[in-house]
C-alpha cells in the first residue's frame, strides 16, 4: 500500500543568502547626495543655489554624506562575506515618520535627479516675476548707518541701492562716475533708448534671491542691446523721470558687453 504524496514546497532561499536591499540602497542615497554636493563644488554651480557665508555647510554634508556611505557600503559588503542574517544590519533602522521604501525611494530620486540637473543663473523674465519694477525703492535688509568709501565708479549696483536707500535724492548725486555690471531687462513702458541694468542679490539661497538695478539712458542712435546681455556700463548719474517718479539715471552711457560672470550675484 503506497503512501499518500506530499505536495512538494517551493525552495526559498535562506536568509543567510538574501542580499540586504535596504542597507545596499541606504549606502547609495548617501553616496549620491554626497556626489551630487561634490559635483555642485567642483563644477563652481554652488555659488548660483547658496550664499558664500553657508557653502561650509554643503561641504560638511558632503564630507559626512560620502563617509557614511562609504561606511554603510563596507558594512554590507563584510555581512555578505560572512553570510550574517539580515536582522544584523536591520537592527540599526530608526522610527521613521514615512514609509522605509517610500522616503528611500525619494531621496533616491531627488539624488539622481541632482546629478544630471545643471542650474542657470536668473534672467530678466525672473526679474519681472519677482518685483524689479520697485526695484530703486526696496532691500531687503536696511542698514541702520551707511558709509560709503571709495570713489563713485568703485560702487556696485547693490551699493548705489543701498546709498539710495539712506538718502533717497537723486539730484544729490548728479553729476558722479558710475561703472557698474549686469544684464539688460527691457522694463515695459519705457521708451526705447532706455534699459535697466540688473543684479540678482543672494541673503541666503537661490529662493530669496532679488532683482536690484539702475536705469540707463543710451545715447542717441545706440541701439538697445537684447534683454539678458551681460554688460558693463560706464557713464554719469543724472536725474530723469520714468513711471512718473524722478529716478538717477545712468547717462552718457559706453557699454561694453562682457562674458556671463562665473558667480552673478550679488551680496
Amino acid at each position: 500500500m503506497t503512501s499518500p504524496s506530499l505536495p512538494r514546497r517551493r525552495r526559498r532561499l535562506p536568509k543567510t543568502q538574501r542580499l540586504p536591499w535596504q542597507a545596499i540602497v541606504d549606502s547609495l542615497v548617501m553616496l549620491l547626495w554626497g556626489l551630487m554636493f561634490a559635483r555642485f563644488t567642483v563644477t563652481g554651480h554652488l555659488y548660483l543655489l547658496l550664499h558664500p557665508d553657508f557653502m561650509w555647510l554643503a561641504h560638511l554634508a558632503m564630507v559626512i554624506l560620502l563617509i557614511l556611505g562609504i561606511g554603510r557600503l563596507n558594512q554590507v559588503w563584510q555581512i555578505i562575506r560572512q553570510k550574517q542574517r539580515q536582522e544584523a544590519i536591520r537592527s540599526q533602522e530608526h522610527f521613521a515618520l514615512l514609509p522605509r521604501r517610500f522616503s528611500s525611494g525619494l531621496l533616491l530620486t531627488v539624488a539622481l535627479f541632482g546629478m544630471v540637473y545643471t542650474p542657470r543663473p536668473f534672467t530678466s523674465e525672473t526679474a519681472f516675476q519677482r518685483g524689479i519694477t520697485d526695484v530703486l525703492g526696496q532691500t531687503r535688509s536696511r542698514p541702520e548707518r551707511f558709509v560709503l568709501s571709495g570713489s563713485p565708479e568703485d560702487r556696485s549696483i547693490v551699493d548705489w541701492i543701498r546709498t539710495l536707500n539712506v538718502y533717497p535724492e537723486p539730484d544729490a548725486y548728479a553729476g558722479q562716475g558710475v561703472n557698474v555690471s549686469g544684464f539688460v531687462t527691457h522694463m515695459p513702458g519705457w521708451p526705447s533708448n532706455m534699459f535697466m541694468i540688473t543684479r540678482f542679490v543672494l541673503t541666503c539661497c537661490a529662493a530669496d534671491a532679488y532683482p536690484v538695478g539702475l536705469p540707463v539712458e543710451l545715447p542717441e542712435g545706440t541701439p538697445r542691446p537684447e534683454p539678458d546681455t551681460w554688460l558693463e556700463v560706464e557713464g554719469s548719474m543724472q536725474t530723469d523721470t520714468l513711471d512718473d517718479t524722478r529716478q538717477l539715471v545712468i547717462g552718457s552711457a559706453t557699454l561694453t558687453e562682457i562674458p556671463q560672470p562665473r558667480n552673478p550675484f550679488e551680496y
